[in-house]
């Protein structure tokens, strides 16, 4: 199988990410319940984790590293914490329901930075409309899990650090694979990120960069954390005020061996190897005049198409009986397609890892060209 959905979980993992789940099920256990060794043992290798996500994200305190279940838990505890029903919220036209439908949930009606596919000066022109008009928090996608867009977040962030205003950044497509230094920026009061995508972590595991203590202090969900267990109050204090309930230790286990296989290879090196490929990919399809690309140079490694006159689920169906593995339809982001104009049809995703190949991608090219000559 040539697998080309990445961009919902990468499939193929470094070796050190089982044998670090394995580990864990079978010697780890009873995380901060316990001073016994199968515990301490569990205790280890969550703080593990903890300092690997610190060190690749320049996160000061290793506290402030949060384990979810995924992206969209992480982005619920921080929209929870950060916007109320008054609050005047600006997003991206990118955003996933992961943020559009807490939002929608909280009665919040945001502000969309309604910009044209690819138009990076358009965004941070606009980002600056929004907060002159009064908006109060930012929430943008980093990249687009449809497009490979990636949103000038340096520049809407330099708006945001002058004004005060702050940001929570969905890095659900670019955590692991551009360099994200919360250093840099003031204004970063939470970023969320899955560990099973970029990470090369287990499903099931996500992490939340908890920067703004207001997330601390207005926690989604509350329950035994190991902690202060004499008082019926929730903990104030990071990261237990955000981990109630026993943890994903094989799981984290896991991420963090995902996370050790990142920063040794590099972010940059994991960009600059999927970019080539998806290029490549693109251009072994600009023969096919039924096939309309939704290629951009700076776009990282995904890509969707349309093909004129059929269906996107029908070619994935097609390329998935002849081994190709993509994800046809909306992919969970339906204001990214109303931004491209593919709310009616979808798309054909194709979405790479490191561990995608030069040879994988031509083959898959000539597999979609003739399925599309066969139409």
């Amino acid at each position: 199988m040539i697998y080309l959905d990445n961009a919902a979980t990468t499939l193929h993992k470094p070796r050190a990410v089982d044998e670090a789940v394995r580990r864990a099920m079978h010697a780890a256990a009873g995380y901060a319940r316990g001073g016994y060794a199968a515990a301490m043992r569990a205790g280890e290798a969550v703080y593990a984790c903890r300092e690997q996500a610190a060190a690749l994200f320049g996160v000061r305190d290793p506290a402030r590293v949060v384990f979810t279940m995924n992206a969209t838990h992480a982005l619920n505890l921080a929209i929870h914490a950060l916007a109320g029903p008054e609050t005047r919220v600006a997003v991206s036209g990118y955003e996933h329901n992961a943020v559009m439908r807490p939002l929608k949930l909280r009665g919040i009606r945001p502000v969309v930075l309604d910009t044209p596919l690819w138009d990076s000066a358009a965004m941070v022109e606009r980002a600056g409309q929004a907060l002159a008009d009064g908006a109060e928090l930012f929430i943008l996608n980093h990249v687009s899990n449809v497009f490979g867009f990636a949103a000038p977040v340096e520049q809407i962030a330099a708006l945001l650090d002058s004004a005060g205003v702050p940001l929570i950044l969905d890095a659900s497509q670019s955590a692991g694979v551009i360099d994200i230094d919360v250093r840099r920026h003031p204004c970063l009061a939470a970023v969320c990120m899955p560990g099973h995508k970029a990470l090369y972590g287990p499903q099931g595991t996500g992490i939340l960069l908890a920067l703004d203590d207001r997330i601390a202090q207005n926690p989604l969900l509350a329950g035994g954390t190991g902690s202060r267990s004499e008082d019926m109050r929730q903990p104030d204090f990071l990261p237990d005020a955000l981990e109630s309930g026993t943890p994903n230790v094989p799981g984290i286990a896991g991420l963090a061996a995902g996370i050790r296989f990142v920063r040794s290879v590099g972010p940059a090196n994991i960009l600059a190897h999927e970019q080539t490929l998806i290029r490549e990919f693109a251009r072994a399809l600009e023969g096919e005049s039924r096939i309309e690309c939704f290629a951009h140079p700076a776009q990282t490694g995904v890509l969707s198409l349309t093909v004129r006159g059929a269906a996107v689920e029908g070619i994935a169906e097609t390329l998935a009986r002849q081994g190709v593995a993509v994800r046809a339809g909306l992919h969970c982001a339906p204001l990214a397609h109303r931004t491209a104009g593919t709310e009616q049809t979808g798309t054909v995703r194709f979405s790479l890892s490191f561990y995608s190949t030069a040879h994988q991608l031509e083959h898959a090219a000539a597999l979609v060209r003739q399925t599309v000559k066969n139409l």
